[in-house]
C-alpha cells in the first residue's frame, strides 16, 4: 500500500513517527502476551521461627528451631539444598495454630549445625544426614513424628520413614522418592537430563569446588532462579537465608554430598548396611502424601514412575499457580495441609 501523498514536509514527517511509534506498540504488546509472565512476588514473610537451639546429636551440634506447645505432636521438617530452615517460616505458625510442636533442624553444613570433632569426616551421604534426623529425635526425647521435607529434606525423610518406620507416624515428601544409590547414580541419563545436573558435574571438579567456595551466594541465587524459574523472590529473602551457607563446614559438605552420589567420594562405612538396604529401593509403607509444583525447575522424578514405592496410604497433589522447587517457601499453605491431611491418613 502506498503512502498518502502529503505536500506540508513536517506533517509528513509527524506522520511518520507516529506510525512508527503505533507499529512498535503494537509488537511490544504483542511480546508481552507471548512471554510467560512471572508470578507476582509472595507476601514478605510475617512468621518467626523464634531464637535457634543447639542440641548434641550423634557427631553434630544441631542448630534447630523449634515453636508450638512442648506437648504437641511432633512434626519434624527438613530444607534441601540450597536452602535453609527459613523455606518453613510461613508453613510453621500454621501448623502451631492447629496445636503442632514443630522442629526445623539446620543440616549438615548449615546454619549453626557443627561438627563436634575436628577431625570428624565431613561426609554428606544421604544415609549419614537421616541419621542425623534420628540422632535429633533421641537428643530431644521424641519417639515419633510426622518428618517433612523437600530436595535433601525430602530424601532425608524418606530414609527416615523406610529406615526407621516405627519412629515416623507419617511422610510428606516434595518430588516423592527420591532415595538413591551411587549404583544407581552411576548409569547415564539421556543427554537432556545430564544437562540438568550440570552443577553435580561441576562439583565433581576441584575447579568446580574452588569456583562454589568463592561464589557460594552467587551460585545458589542462580540455583533458586533456575529451580523455581516463576518464582520473584526478592533480596531480602534471600539474603535470610544465604546467612546459612556461611557455615564453616557448607562448602565441604554440599561438595561430598554430590561426588558421594557419583562414586567420586568414599562413605563411612558405619553406613555401609543402611546403604546397601537402600539400594534395594525399599518401598515406603507409612501414610505419604507427595507434591509436586508445576514450575519446578530442577531434576524431578515423574510421579507415575515412584507411585509403586508408596505402599501405605498415599496421595499425590499436584501444586498449580507456577510452584518452583522450593514448595514449603512458595506455597506454604499447600505444604502446612498436606502435613495436618497426612496427619488424618495416619489415623
Amino acid at each position: 500500500m502506498n503512502e498518502p501523498a502529503i505536500a506540508d514536509p513536517k506533517r509528513r514527517d509527524l506522520l511518520r513517527l507516529a506510525t512508527a511509534a503505533a507499529a512498535a506498540t503494537l509488537v511490544a504488546g504483542r511480546a508481552c502476551a507471548q512471554a510467560p509472565a512471572a508470578r507476582p512476588a509472595p507476601p514478605r514473610p510475617t512468621g518467626s521461627l523464634g531464637p535457634i537451639k543447639q542440641v548434641d546429636a550423634g557427631p553434630l551440634s544441631i542448630g534447630y528451631a523449634e515453636i508450638g506447645p512442648a506437648g504437641g505432636a511432633p512434626v519434624l521438617l527438613f530444607h534441601g539444598w540450597p536452602y535453609d530452615i527459613h523455606a518453613f517460616t510461613e508453613v510453621a505458625p500454621r501448623l502451631v495454630a492447629k496445636g503442632y510442636r514443630v522442629i526445623i533442624p539446620h543440616l549438615r553444613g548449615h546454619g549453626s549445625t557443627v561438627f563436634r570433632s575436628a577431625s570428624a569426616p565431613r561426609n554428606a551421604q544421604q544415609a549419614a544426614l537421616a541419621t542425623d534426623g534420628i540422632e535429633l529425635m533421641n537428643a530431644l526425647g521424641i519417639q515419633k513424628a510426622i518428618v517433612a521435607g523437600f530436595d535433601w529434606g525430602a530424601r532425608t525423610a524418606g530414609i527416615m520413614a523406610v529406615q526407621w518406620p516405627e519412629r515416623c507416624k507419617a511422610l510428606v515428601s516434595v518430588s516423592g522418592y527420591l532415595i538413591g544409590s551411587q549404583a544407581g547414580n552411576a548409569k547415564p541419563l539421556p543427554p537432556e537430563a545430564e544437562l540438568q545436573w550440570w552443577y553435580q558435574f561441576y562439583f565433581a571438579t576441584e575447579r568446580g569446588k574452588a569456583g562454589y567456595a568463592a561464589n557460594t551466594e552467587a551460585f545458589n541465587r542462580l540455583i533458586w532462579k533456575l529451580a523455581s524459574p516463576q518464582w520473584s523472590f526478592d533480596d531480602a529473602t534471600f539474603a535470610r537465608s544465604a546467612t546459612s551457607f556461611a557455615n564453616p563446614d557448607h562448602v565441604a559438605i554440599v561438595i561430598h554430598n554430590y561426588r558421594w552420589r557419583l562414586g567420586l567420594a568414599d562413605g563411612e562405612r558405619t553406613y555401609d548396611e543402611m546403604e546397601a538396604r537402600l539400594a534395594a529401593a525399599p518401598p515406603v509403607t507409612i501414610p505419604s502424601i507427595t507434591m509436586e509444583g508445576d514450575a519446578n525447575g530442577a531434576p524431578h522424578p515423574a510421579p507415575a514412575a515412584y507411585r509403586p514405592k508408596f505402599t501405605g496410604a498415599y496421595e499425590h497433589r499436584l501444586i498449580t499457580g507456577g510452584i518452583g522447587h522450593n514448595l514449603p517457601q512458595e506455597a506454604p499453605a499447600a505444604f502446612a495441609q498436606a502435613i495436618l491431611d497426612v496427619d488424618r491418613l495416619a489415623g
